[in-house]
């Protein structure tokens, strides 16, 4: 396929917000790729050229594009400058000085030549990548260069997600989304939208379940839990469970492969480097492969008390790491087993994958296994959670015995509970919400350039707002708000965002800020667009474990909602 043509179908997915729309489109670009292209083609779509976890980015500021652009245009970078000054988009001022009407570029090969720009490390490498995408600019039509120009500075913002992606394969294949949960199935084990499409392409739907399973090094997406307050309603739901603690930790997907171990979040972002103890994990094991699911926790041992959240990401600083390893030990309170030496644990019921995993570890301090009582007896959950909450714990997790290891948030197989809410108390749950635009800072925040946030949540592919946020921050918070904030301006309101006029930030960012709020109740609203509202919102903290797809959705605040209406 000529990169002209993919970028034809770019401009129209850029003209809709129609979600029915933008799926036929989607399909009609598979449709047209060849078995050999559809992976490249599914990945520049995405605006990336490969899933997170693989760590491959651009590392491409505006002015390197503009160097580029201005060398293939032969224009100076003065006026490309004063250009994107006037239009707040390179890929506006791309087409416009890219004077070629015609171009031979392929998908494949602009692929393949992004690609290797983005590898490109090391002394000289900045100078490289601005050659290589200035010859790629100096071979491509001006639409061509609109999307050149806004694939490596992460501007594509066409609408399309990885579900749309699935959507779009399932139309291709069956000609509506009736193939839709089995692929998404598959994906959910390899969340990797390029492969899928290409496997879909070459085999079909069929076989889809057989010939994706879990693999060493490639991270499934995380089982998620739901909430429900009442321990007769979870017996009612679920019958027998296991009732485990709930820790305040980072969620840590452990990957082992003969002595190399790696580390994914529930964002599927690589997070080994947090935790040199990983690699320990071979010393403490007969198994060969792993695929592990648990909470890196950290454990005062002078005071004999677990650390909280805020404690463990601070291991995202290099020099916190060394420091911590030694003042702070990690410990892996290590929950379920997926995978091990070759065989896929996932189908298997919950109560088997816990005898697996009983007997995988030798005695150690890093690697524990989380105790668990079985148990029929609503009356049993409120004892434990009363007894995990007085050890500073979160709580209790209640997990279906018979439960297959399912990624996602779906059925009740587990849950965590929460408890009853009096009509004083605050909300009993925070919300995990998407930041959308901010208003500048005014008196006294008028140094920190953030006065209050703009936050929503996620409904399909859409962003609906239920707040404005002021409250719960510090002023090195604030500060820390607005450098992140800035680095991801819009230059208008994202598609995806559905907010009334009345709401309108100064600033609108892109969707990746997720931010933990508390908030006294979640109330009716008439002008925000989620129909809800929280009520004396609060900062509590920033969840940089968490992507925009992890955020709470409308269903769960509804859900929300429901429970503080009918407490215990």
């Amino acid at each position: 396929m000529r990169f002209t043509s993919l970028a034809q179908s770019l401009q129209k997915l850029e003209a809709t917000s129609s979600r029915i729309a933008t799926t036929k489109i989607l399909s009609e670009i598979f449709i047209r790729s060849d078995a050999g292209e559809i992976g490249r083609v599914t990945n520049l779509i995405l605006g990336r050229l490969a899933p997170g976890y693989k760590g491959i980015v651009f590392n491409m500021a505006d002015k390197m594009v503009i160097k580029a652009l201005a060398r293939a245009a032969g224009e100076s970078e003065e006026k490309i400058k004063a250009d994107y000054k006037r239009h707040g988009d390179l890929g506006i001022v791309a087409e416009k000085h890219i004077g070629k009407k015609d171009s031979k570029l392929a998908v494949s090969g602009v692929y393949d030549k992004l690609y290797k720009l983005a590898v490109d490390e090391g002394e000289g490498s900045q100078e490289r990548k601005i050659i290589a995408l200035s010859e790629l600019f100096s071979g491509a039509s001006p639409l061509g260069a609109r999307y050149l120009a806004r694939i490596p500075l992460g501007k594509l913002r066409l609408g399309a997600s990885d579900k749309t992606i699935i959507d779009a394969l399932s139309w291709m294949e069956k000609g509506d989304k009736s193939a839709s949960p089995e692929i998404e199935a598959a994906y959910q084990v390899m969340p990797d939208a390029g492969a899928i499409a290409e496997m879909v392409k070459k085999n079909g739907v069929e076989g889809l379940s057989r010939k994706v399973t879990p693999q060493v090094g490639t991270p499934t997406l995380p089982m998620l839990s739901q909430r429900l307050k009442s321990p007769f309603d979870m017996i009612e739901k679920m019958g027998r469970v296991s009732v485990e603690p709930k820790f305040d930790g980072l969620r840590v997907l452990i990957h082992f492969d003969s002595g190399l171990t790696r580390a994914f979040s529930r964002n599927l972002n690589e997070v080994s480097s947090m935790f040199p103890e990983l690699q320990r994990l071979g010393d403490y094991t007969k198994a060969k492969e792993l695929i592990l699911d648990s909470e890196a926790i950290g454990f005062d041992s002078n005071k004999k008390k677990f650390l909280d959240f805020q404690m463990t990401m601070t291991r995202r600083r290099k020099h916190e790491v060394a420091k911590a390893v030694t003042d702070t030990p990690m410990q892996f309170q290590v929950f379920d087993v997926i995978y091990k030496d070759g065989k896929n644990l996932m189908g298997e019921p919950y109560i088997k994958r816990r005898k697996v995993l009983e007997r995988l570890f030798k005695k150690n301090p890093v690697f524990l296994v989380d105790e668990n009582t079985v148990t029929r007896n609503p009356e049993v959950i409120i004892k434990m959670h009363k007894s995990y909450k007085d050890k500073g714990l979160e709580g209790v997790m209640v997990k279906k015995a018979d439960s297959k290891y399912v990624p996602g948030r779906t059925g009740w197989r587990w849950v965590k509970m929460k408890e009853a809410q009096s009509a004083r108390a605050p909300l009993s749950d925070t919300v995990d919400a998407v930041i959308m635009g901010f208003t500048a800072g005014r008196g006294r925040r008028a140094g920190f350039g953030v006065g209050q946030f703009l936050a929503g949540v996620r409904n399909g592919n859409s962003y609906l707002t239920v707040t404005k946020v002021g409250t719960g921050l510090s002023d090195e918070e604030f500060r820390a708000l607005n450098k992140r904030l800035g680095l991801i301006k819009a230059a208008k309101k994202p598609g995806e965002y559905r907010v009334h006029k009345d709401l309108e930030p100064d600033f609108w960012v892109e969707p990746e800020v997720v931010v933990e709020l508390a908030a006294d109740e979640i109330t009716r609203s008439p002008k925000h667009t989620a129909g809800l509202a929280l009520r004396f919102p609060r900062f509590v903290r920033f969840r940089d474990d968490k992507s925009p797809s992890l955020a709470t959705t409308l269903s769960e605040l509804k859900e929300l909602y429901k429970l503080q209406k009918n407490p215990l």
